[in-house]
């Protein structure tokens, strides 16, 4: 594996986004598309560094979309917390007003 093959990659998985706009614009939105573009790159050298497959795995772009979504829970000792102040607790059952 090279610096190539990462390059490959990351330029199919933007040749992807770019022609399935909505599907970008549903996991990020449009004004946060240059920095997942950067954070994709990024994640993928750190593994091919790293030793590890520079494929990036499913879990490793969830944690982007969170991190550029939600960037003040990367910094929160408890996440959780959060979604359990969003989630009403009542007799019928779990609750949220989304």
């Amino acid at each position: 594996m090279s610096n190539i093959e990462i390059e490959i990659y990351i330029s199919n998985l933007i040749s992807f986004f770019e022609k399935n706009p909505n599907d970008l614009m549903v996991l990020v939105g449009e004004l946060q598309k240059e920095e997942f573009f950067k954070k994709l790159r990024e994640v993928s050298e750190n593994n091919y560094r790293n030793n590890q497959d520079f494929v990036l795995t499913r879990q490793q772009m969830v944690d982007i979309i969170i991190d550029l979504k939600v960037p003040e829970l990367k910094n929160m000792e408890n996440p959780k917390k959060i979604v359990e102040a969003v989630i009403m607790k009542t007799k019928w059952g779990d609750m949220n007003l989304n």
